[in-house]
């Protein structure tokens, strides 16, 4: 079968580091690191472990980092090479192990990522493992499996840019009928937002900060309104069909990106004041209560801390890798509370303990929520440039989400 692998070189890596800066297809032309290449299926790592059939295979903005050479070398102990890229996903069940539960071939599914303690075979899960939750686990590079943090970046599992991959039973969560492909393949987008809503969820009274509408700042106003929050949410934008979608979504106010910054209209709509230092932005006194960092530049990470009113909070949503004159004064000065988020795990919601990803499939169902709308393009796996293209190029594509199309499986 064909997919598209990410392979270990270093000659390839300086090279495209460097012409890529220039002529950014050369991420992902003849010599680069990321080829389209006939492959084995992958083979199931253990008794536990199901192989699904790919409908879609969505590309995230951390997949785009990663062919774009831009993540910390330090998640290369995470990856085994050459791996099939893709996370994002939903199929259908073809194989199953003995061990595999009530998981049965034909069943729809969406496979969480994460390759945590339970995946790895790990007799004795570790501390986050067991409290659920997943995307602490310290055992990623470690046990059964080669090293990686998820599917996607690890060479046992493949990956959901190609026609099929294996996960493991406690990975996979059934589409309920009623639910779309289209919606179902960006359930993990929207958990990885709500993810991070739910670190520091907002009371009724506070005013929210989103910066960025892109899928993880969309996602973020409709898990916020899916899990009935109140509070008022100003959300930057940085094109018009983007602050239509946040609207659309539930968002308070829309903050179009200007060249001036986002401190003036902040100030204006939350009351704040803006002062104006010997050198450098004006500085803002007041602010947001809640804000969270959806975009993962060093110019958003500035924004969410000097944005944020004294004693408030900054979760960190965005992948940040290493920034570079970012002025971390306001974490002191203002004694704000930065959390990081990543990914998904288990949360606590009216009461009981839900999987991310669960949560977001039960809001499907219910009708909260309908996330199709922000698939906006789709692809064959052999048209993959173009679909970099697209998906690099937002503002002059209306691009929120794409992904590759596969066709049906015939059993």
């Amino acid at each position: 079968m064909k997919a598209i692998q990410l392979i270990s070189s270093i000659p390839r890596y300086a090279l495209t580091k460097m012409v890529g800066r220039l002529y950014q297809p050369a991420f992902w032309g003849p010599l680069s690191m990321l080829q389209l290449r006939e492959v084995p299926e992958p083979a199931l790592p253990g008794p536990e472990w199901v192989k699904i059939h790919t409908h879609y295979g969505g590309i995230c903005g951390s997949d785009l980092h990663t062919i774009q050479l831009q993540n910390s070398p330090a998640l290369s102990v995470f990856t085994s090479f050459p791996f099939t890229l893709g996370h994002e996903s939903v199929g259908t069940v073809i194989e199953v192990g003995p061990q595999a539960g009530d998981l049965r071939p034909g069943d729809r599914v969406v496979a969480e990522g994460l390759l945590p303690c339970a995946t790895r075979g790990i007799a004795e899960p570790c501390a986050p493992c067991r409290r659920g939750e997943f995307s602490r686990c310290r055992h990623l590079a470690e046990g059964t499996l080669a090293p990686g943090m998820s599917i996607g970046a690890c060479r046992d599992t493949g990956g959901s840019w190609s026609p099929c991959f294996v996960a493991h039973r406690s990975q996979v969560f059934r589409v309920p009928p009623n639910v779309s492909d289209e919606s179902a393949v960006l359930v993990d987008a929207f958990a990885s937002a709500l993810h991070g809503v739910m670190l520091r969820f907002p009371a009724d009274h506070e005013t929210v900060l989103i910066l960025g509408a892109g899928i993880i700042g969309l996602c973020a106003i409709a898990a916020l309104r899916a899990a009935g929050s109140r509070a008022r949410i100003l959300v930057s934008a940085r094109y018009p069909f983007q602050a239509e979608m946040a609207q659309k979504l539930g968002a308070s106010e829309v903050i179009r990106t200007e060249a001036g910054g986002l401190a003036a209209p902040l100030a204006r709509i939350t009351g704040g004041r803006l002062y104006k230092p010997l050198l450098g932005r004006d500085v803002l006194v007041g602010g947001a209560d809640v804000t969270y960092e959806c975009i993962g530049s060093a110019r958003s990470l500035n924004d969410s801390l000097s944005l944020t009113a004294s004693g408030g909070a900054v979760v960190l949503v965005g992948l940040a890798s290493t920034p570079h004159g970012v002025d971390w004064t306001p974490i002191w000065l203002k004694e704000l509370n930065v959390q990081g988020s990543f990914w998904c795990g288990t949360e606590t919601f009216q009461g009981r303990r839900v999987r991310t990803f669960q949560l977001a499939l039960d809001w499907l169902a219910e009708g909260r929520i309908d996330l199709a709308p922000l698939l906006t393009h789709r692809f064959r796996l052999e048209k993959y440039a173009q679909a970099f293209h697209v998906a690099t190029h937002k503002g002059r594509y209306h691009t929120i989400k794409a992904a590759f199309a596969f066709q049906p499986f015939q059993g």
